[in-house]
């Protein structure tokens, strides 16, 4: 009777649609989504809409031939994101604390250090994991304030250590000396975009993002780069109900914003998650 209960309680799960999904965890964590929508366009047999979700410091963006289908696709994207930054926490706290007499390692050092400094501890990612059992080979990589570095190993301990020991050479390298003077780039804000003024932005402004063959992932990376902004593509293993693939594109901006993207290609789908972000960095920026 109780697998019973439980394949029930697994189902109705499986019915569920992420906007409920994400209420239910707004409720949990006291962080009610927020949608807005911020685009409506298309010819009238087939409209478009585009739409935003805020919950905590997440910001993501969503479009579809519906308000509703456009809320689905942003509530997706922000589920996704919540759920790695979780299995990215529960790592961090589970195993990639440094333990007793590991202090002097890379690891102890690296968190140590970004302890002093103020910044965000180091993030672990277990890459991937190959070999057969007694040959295993794990590669992992380290994050932190914007870099990432991989390191490998015949266990996670010893590529961990890799991974933090390449970040300490990095941070090195970037300091131009042993001693580490490196400090990562100030964050930038969603609400203060509307007072840039750099020649990138501003040709975002008044420029329509509707020209057809554009390559908005050339155009995102010339903004990231004057803005000082991050950005990561992130591809998702599922297709879509018409069987196109799909992407996330994610901003290091405050709220991180992340915007979604499908097409018939990785790279169409990549270039269609990067117009939604341009899409979206647009219109904060011409706020008054």
């Amino acid at each position: 009777m109780a697998d019973t209960k439980d394949d029930l309680a697994a189902v109705r799960c499986q019915e569920k649609t992420p906007i409920q999904l994400l209420n239910e965890y707004g409720i949990k964590s006291s962080r009610t989504p927020q949608y807005t929508l911020m685009q409506a366009d298309g010819d009238a047999h087939q409209p478009s809409f585009l739409f935003s979700v805020v919950i905590g410091d997440v910001t993501c963006t969503g479009r579809g031939s519906t308000k509703k289908a456009a809320k689905h696709v942003a509530a997706e994207a922000a589920l996704k994101l919540l759920k790695r930054d979780h299995l990215i926490k529960e790592q961090k706290n589970s195993s990639f604390s440094p333990d007793t007499g590991d202090a002097l390692n890379s690891v102890g050092i690296l968190q140590e250090l970004a302890m002093q400094r103020v910044w965000g501890l180091p993030e672990y990612v277990v890459l991937d994991e190959s070999g057969p059992g007694h040959m295993k080979q794990f590669s992992i990589t380290c994050r932190l304030e914007g870099l990432e570095e991989t390191g490998s190993g015949s266990s996670k301990k010893q590529a961990r250590r890799a991974a933090a020991e390449n970040m300490l050479s990095k941070l090195q390298s970037l300091s131009g000396s042993s001693e580490i003077t490196w400090t990562p780039p100030s964050r930038v804000y969603m609400e203060s975009l509307h007072h840039s003024t750099g020649e990138k932005i501003s040709q975002l402004k008044s420029s329509p993002l509707s020209l057809p063959n554009t390559d908005y992932i050339q155009m995102l990376l010339e903004i990231s780069l004057e803005l000082g902004v991050q950005v990561a593509y992130i591809d998702i293993d599922e297709l879509t109900v018409n069987g196109q693939y799909q992407c996330l594109v994610e901003l290091s901006t405050r709220p991180i914003c992340v915007c979604h993207g499908s097409g018939v290609t990785r790279t169409n789908a990549q270039n269609a998650a990067a117009h939604s972000a341009l899409q979206y960095i647009k219109m904060m920026a011409s706020r008054h």
